[in-house]
């Protein structure tokens, strides 16, 4: 009797496919009409996504990483259909072999029946060539088809913040439309996003998909033309290259059906203003470096986001960058270095430093306790399948479950053993003096300075009110 996996996949263009509840009901038919045991813990779903590309599906790239574990899970995938395991021929080539050659795992179609012969191999071949074709030009006609709605003005898109979704066009949302209108009436007086992003979250106004306005998603608002009566669509499906409002060989600017929120002379102003900062601060215009020793390893004491390059001379929290930290945590890289070595100074010059260790488990043994009682697992729905199929009687049954749970008990007594174990103190004051040593050497490059430190810290914690880092050792 063998063990089962379903994979079932619905896209966008559910018209042509099985509902997931229908491709389950007859996958669960296949898989009692063959012996084969289907648990529940083994059937992935991946609903409204396109097989276009694997990596883009969640729950087929678990399915794969679960395949992957020793001993194998299960024998056999089924699916309704060889579409709904890729369509496109490059994936389900090496997804297929890499199932069938180095996890022993087969794909089944339950409704293109194939044979084990050289003639079904040429089959399968034929219908992942033609779900690729299918895929390719239903996604050609669809652009085409948008294309053309956008060139008449049509809707093609949700609607942006401060309209909403009327019968055939965007509908002006009254109350959104007036924040938007101080959005652009804050930028011509400040030239600047992160005020205005920091205005909004502090008014608990959120964007139209209910995330915290950043300095991207303001400029979004102030560089979009939607705003002034007209639809921008990209005819190649990709970004237009710029964020100012400028169309390209690749970008159609219409006229729309709605009614616009802004003048055309105030977005026009706006937009001079930001082509004048994007010169301004063109990339390269002003050089941060790229490595320095403390990269990485400095928090924020408010939000404890990472702080970052922000000019060429210092740091600042990367969230309040964004306008989604309300504490600016600015401070000059050369004074901050100097503080980390004063603070490592400090904790070297203590008699001894202790902290804390746990002793380390042995992950080999660790993982093969874990795969034995995975094992033993998968024997209790064997068992409780054969139970339900008739093959054993209740006593049977009941004798192998008593054995195979009291294995369990004992495997998870042997698992909590070995990542059982006492606490213990040990001095870490080598470690600082070595840290401390890499930090102060003129002679080591920022980058293998930043490496050691890695390897010796896990975080440092910048306070702005005291102006002060605590260290945190990685040990």
């Amino acid at each position: 009797m063998k063990t089962g996996a379903a994979y079932i996949r619905v896209s966008t263009d559910m018209q042509l496919e099985l509902s997931p509840e229908s491709q389950l009901k007859a996958i669960k038919e296949y898989a009692q009409r063959n012996d084969i045991i289907l648990s529940n813990e083994f059937i992935f779903k991946d609903e409204g996504i396109s097989g276009r590309k694997a990596e883009k599906r969640p729950a087929f790239m678990q399915m794969i990483a679960v395949a992957k574990s020793k001993p194998k899970p299960f024998d056999v995938i089924l699916i309704w259909k060889f579409s709904r395991f890729a369509r496109n021929r490059e994936d389900s080539i090496v997804y297929k072999s890499m199932l069938r050659k180095q996890c022993g795992i087969d794909v089944v179609s339950i409704s293109e029946q194939l044979g084990e012969d050289k003639t079904s191999i040429l089959i399968e071949a034929l219908l992942e060539a033609m779900d690729e074709y299918y895929s390719i030009n239903l996604a050609e006609e669809v652009k085409r088809g948008m294309t053309e709605k956008a060139r008449r003005g049509g809707v093609v898109s949700v609607p942006p913040f401060g309209y909403v979704m009327g019968k055939d066009r965007f509908e002006i949302d009254t109350e959104r439309a007036e924040i938007v209108r101080q959005i652009f009436d804050k930028y011509i007086a400040e030239q600047k996003t992160l005020p205005i992003a920091k205005w909004l979250n502090d008014s608990g106004i959120s964007t139209r998909s209910g995330k915290p306005f950043a300095n991207r998603s303001v400029k979004y608002i102030l560089t979009n033309p939607v705003y002034i009566g007209k639809m921008r669509w990209s005819t190649d499906g990709k970004a237009t290259g710029t964020s100012v409002y400028i169309p390209t060989e690749n970008t159609m600017i219409i006229d729309g059906k709605h009614d616009p929120i802004i003048s055309e002379e105030k977005f026009n102003e706006v937009q001079k203003f930001i082509s004048q900062m994007s010169e301004k601060y063109a990339k390269g215009a002003h050089q941060t470096p790229s490595e320095y020793m403390l990269r990485g390893l400095v928090k924020c004491s408010s939000c404890g986001a990472t702080m970052c390059m922000s000019s060429k001379r210092g740091l600042q929290c990367s969230k309040y960058i964004h306008g989604q930290c309300a504490v600016s945590h600015y401070i000059m890289l050369e004074k901050l270095n100097q503080s980390v070595i004063e603070a490592l100074r400090a904790d070297m010059s203590r008699d001894n430093f202790w902290v804390k260790s746990k002793p380390k488990t042995d992950a080999a043994e660790t993982e093969r306790l874990k795969a034995q009682i995975k094992r033993e697992c998968l024997k209790l729905d064997r068992i409780k399948a054969a139970y339900e199929n008739g093959a054993d009687t209740l006593e049977e049954y009941t004798a192998n479950k008593q054995r195979i749970t009291a294995s369990i008990n004992k495997l998870e007594e042997q698992l909590a053993a070995q990542s059982a174990g006492e606490e213990k103190l040990i001095d870490i004051k080598s470690e600082i003096t070595e840290a401390y040593e890499v930090a102060t050497n003129p002679e080591i490059a920022e980058e293998l300075k930043n490496q050691i430190l890695r390897s010796l810290l896990k975080k440092i914690v910048f306070d702005r009110s005291t102006n002060s880092v605590e260290i945190f050792y990685n040990f």
